[in-house]
C-alpha cells in the first residue's frame, strides 16, 4: 500500500502532510485556484471530487521531492517511468476516502480547536513565538491562498486525523505479540558444527579449453570491461605557482624569530613516585637509603610494589598537574636522581627521575628551507584565483588546454580511467588529482565540450578536456584467460564441496553420530554456544546463522561460512530462551514494531474504503493538469 500512508501514524506533522494538507506555500506558492469549484473532477471517490487543480498540486509536490532526490529537474517522462503520476492519485485517493468516511460518521470540529490548530502552526508565529494575525494574512496573500480557503481545507485535513489517531495512535500492540517477539528475538542457540573446506573434497582438475569456453560464454557478463574515458587535465595549487626564490632571507629569519617557540622541543623527564603514609616515614627511608646505601628500587620492593605501581611516565614541567612534584623533578641536574621528600597534593612522596632529555631548539639553519616553501607557498595562494582568472581567459580565446597551460608554466597530463579512476587493467591510475568531484564530472561530459574547472583541495581547481570515450564492452577469453580459470576452478570448487556438505548432512540425519563423521574427516567438532538471530558472527556469517534456526532441537543443516569459501555443517543441541531483560534497551524499539501492526490495520481499512466507496480517474483530464 502506500508508503506514505506507512509514515502517517509517526507524528502530528507527518499526518498532516499524508492527510494533503495544502499548505505548502512556502514552497510552491499554491494559488487560490487549488480550492476555486470546478465542474469536472480529475478523481472520484464517493461523494468527494478531485479538482485539477488539487491533483497538478500533488502531482508537482511528489514531482519536486524526486527531483530534488536526484539533483536535476525530471522530464515528464521521467516522472511517468517513476510513477510520479501513480503516487499522487494514490496519496489523493486515500485523503478522498478518509474524507467521505468523516463525512458518513458525522464528524466535526470545534471553532475553538480549529483556531488552536491554526495557531499552533509554527509558519504563523511572531518572532515571540505568538500566533501573528498578520503574518499569518501576509503569508497566505503571497501564496495565492484566501484565508477561507486556507481555513476549510485545515478543517478537513484536522477531522481525517481523528480517524488516522483513533486507528493508528489508539492500537496497543496485545501482549502475546510482544511477548513473541521478544521470545523470537532473544532465542539462543548452542549447535555443534564441522567447518569443511576445499581439503575436504578431491583436488579440481584444470578445465580444458572447450570447456572453460562453453563456461565462459555464459559468464563472460561478469568481465565486461567498463567504460572509459581519456582526457586531458590541468591542475593549479599553490605549488604549482609557488616561488621560493621570491622569499628573501631577512623575511625568513623574521618569520623564524617569530615562530621560534614553536620550533623548540621543551625538556622531559621520566618520573617514578613512590608515596608514604607520613613525611616521618618517608624521612626515614630516605635516611635508611642513605646509610645502608639501598636503591630507589629496594624501597619501592620493601613497600611491596612494583616498577610500574611507581611509574608515572614521561613529562615535561607544564603537563605535571602537581606544581610542587614538577619544582621538585625538574629541580635535579640533568642527570636526575632521587629527590627528597615532597608534600604532594595527596601526601608525602619521594620521586626518581632518569631519562632526561633536555630542552632543544632547531636551528635556522636547519629550518630555514622549510620555512623559505612555507612563505612561497603562502603568498601562492592568494596568486592563484589571479592565475585562474587568466587560465579562464586563454581558453575562453580559444586556447587549447595545453596551449594554456604552457603560457603559465602549467603541466597538461592525459589518462583513461574507469569511474572507480581505474586504468583498462582494472589498476588504479596513481596521477589523478585528489579531487573528490572530478571523475564524476568528466563521465558527465562530452567530448570536445568545455566544463567547468573542479575543486581541487580548499584553494585548488583542475581544468579537464573529454578525449575519448571508451564504451564498455565483452572481453574476450583470451583477455582474462587466467582469471577465468581461476573463477572456474573456485565455482567447481564450491559446487563440490555443497555436494559433500550434503552427503554428510544425510549421513548425519539417518543417526551418525558427528564425532564420527569428524574423526574420518581429520577434523574436530566445534561448538558454539548462545548464538542469536541477530549475530555476527566471524564463522557463521549470517546464512549459517539462519540455518541454526531453521528447526528444532536435533535439527541437521549445511551453509556456507563467513569467509565465503568453506561450509559448515551444523546440528542443533538445544535451544534457549533467557528470561527477558527488564532494562534491555531494546523493549522500546520492540514496542514499535509491534505498534506497527496499527499502521496495518490503517491501510486496509483505507484500501477497504476504496473499494466501498469506487475511485473513477479520468486520465484526460489529469494529463492535461499535469503539462499547465
Amino acid at each position: 500500500m502506500l508508503d506514505s500512508l506507512r509514515s502517517a501514524s509517526r507524528s502530528w506533522v507527518a499526518k498532516l502532510l499524508f492527510l494533503i494538507l495544502v499548505v505548502s506555500f512556502g514552497i510552491w506558492g499554491a494559488s487560490a485556484s487549488i480550492v476555486s469549484p470546478g465542474s469536472n473532477a480529475v478523481m472520484t471517490v464517493g461523494d468527494q471530487r478531485i479538482r485539477p487543480e488539487e491533483f497538478r498540486l500533488a502531482y508537482q509536490r511528489q514531482l519536486s521531492a524526486l527531483s530534488r532526490q536526484f539533483g536535476t529537474q525530471l522530464t515528464r517522462e521521467q516522472a511517468r517511468a517513476f510513477g510520479v503520476e501513480q503516487q499522487a492519485f494514490a496519496q489523493l485517493a486515500a485523503g478522498a476516502a478518509l474524507d467521505q468516511l468523516s463525512q458518513d460518521m458525522r464528524l466535526g470540529l470545534s471553532q475553538d480547536r480549529l483556531a488552536g490548530l491554526i495557531a499552533e502552526d509554527p509558519a504563523f508565529r511572531g518572532n515571540d513565538g505568538r500566533f501573528d494575525r498578520q503574518l499569518f494574512s501576509s503569508r497566505l496573500r503571497n501564496a495565492g491562498i484566501r484565508e477561507d480557503d486556507y481555513i476549510s481545507e485545515r478543517s478537513k485535513v484536522a477531522v481525517r486525523s481523528q480517524i488516522v489517531d483513533a486507528i493508528s495512535d489508539g492500537f496497543q500492540p496485545p501482549k502475546v505479540l510482544v511477548e513473541a517477539l521478544k521470545q523470537y528475538r532473544d532465542e539462543e542457540r548452542d549447535v555443534n558444527y564441522l567447518l569443511l573446506s576445499f581439503a575436504n573434497i578431491d583436488p579440481v582438475k584444470a578445465p580444458d579449453e572447450a570447456v572453460l569456453s562453453a563456461w565462459f560464454g555464459n559468464a563472460k557478463s561478469r568481465y565486461r570491461a567498463p567504460e572509459l574515458r581519456r582526457f586531458a587535465y590541468v591542475t593549479l595549487q599553490p605549488g604549482d605557482v609557488a616561488d621560493p626564490t621570491s622569499v628573501t632571507d631577512e623575511q625568513v629569519k623574521t618569520e623564524y624569530d617569530r615562530r621560534k617557540d614553536s620550533y623548540r622541543t621543551p625538556e622531559t623527564r621520566t618520573i617514578e613516585q613512590l608515596p608514604f603514609p607520613s613525611k616521618e616515614m618517608a624521612d626515614a627511608a630516605l635516611a635508611q637509603m642513605k646509610e645502608r646505601s639501598l636503591t630507589f628500587d629496594q624501597l619501592v620492593a620493601d613497600q611491596g610494589k612494583t616498577a610500574a605501581d611507581v611509574m608515572l611516565g614521561d613529562f615535561t614541567k607544564d603537563q605535571l598537574p602537581d606544581q610542587k612534584i614538577a619544582d621538585a623533578a625538574f629541580a635535579l641536574g640533568p642527570q636526575g636522581g632521587v629527590t627528597p621528600v615532597v608534600q604532594g597534593t595527596f601526601g608525602p612522596v619521594v620521586l626518581r627521575v632518569t631519562n632526561v632529555r633536555p630542552e632543544t631548539t632547531k636551528s635556522f639553519d636547519t629550518v630555514k628551507d622549510e620555512i623559505r616553501r612555507n612563505l612561497a607557498l603562502s603568498a601562492a595562494a592568494q596568486a592563484v584565483q589571479s592565475v585562474h582568472d587568466r587560465f579562464e581567459d586563454l581558453r575562453g580565446s580559444g586556447s587549447s588546454l595545453e596551449e594554456a597551460a604552457k603560457q603559465l608554466q602549467l603541466k597538461a597530463v592525459e589518462v583513461t580511467v574507469d569511474r572507480s579512476g581505474n586504468d583498462g587493467s582494472g589498476k588504479p591510475v596513481a596521477t589523478l588529482p585528489k579531487s573528490e568531484g572530478l571523475l564524476t564530472e568528466v563521465f558527465r561530459t562530452d567530448v570536445g565540450a568545455e566544463a567547468l574547472p573542479a575543486n581541487l583541495g580548499r584553494d585548488g581547481y583542475v581544468w579537464f578536456d573529454v578525449r575519448e570515450v571508451i564504451a564498455e564492452r565483452d572481453r574476450s577469453l583470451s583477455e582474462v584467460h587466467d582469471k577465468a580459470v581461476a573463477d572456474w576452478t573456485t565455482e567447481q570448487q564450491r559446487a563440490a564441496l555443497k555436494t559433500r556438505a550434503d552427503e554428510l548432512k544425510a549421513r548425519l540425519d539417518k543417526g551418525e553420530d558427528m564425532a564420527a563423521i569428524a574423526t574420518e574427516l581429520g577434523l574436530a567438532v566445534e561448538s558454539k554456544t548462545n548464538l542469536k538471530r541477530q549475530s555476527t558472527d566471524p564463522i557463521f556469517g549470517g546464512e549459517a546463522v539462519q540455518a541454526a534456526f531453521s528447526g528444532p532441537v536435533g535439527t541437521n543443516a549445511t551453509a556456507q561460512a563467513a569467509d565465503g569459501e568453506s561450509r559448515l555443517l551444523v546440528h542443533v543441541t538445544a535451544v534457549n530462551h533467557p528470561p527477558a531483560d527488564a532494562l534491555s534497551g531494546e523493549e522500546q524499539q520492540l514496542q514499535q514494531i509491534a505498534r506497527a501492526a496499527g499502521d496495518d490495520i490503517l491501510d486496509q481499512m483505507v484500501n477497504q474504503l476504496q473499494t466501498r466507496y469506487g475511485v473513477s480517474i479520468n486520465q484526460a483530464l489529469a494529463d492535461q493538469a499535469m503539462v499547465r
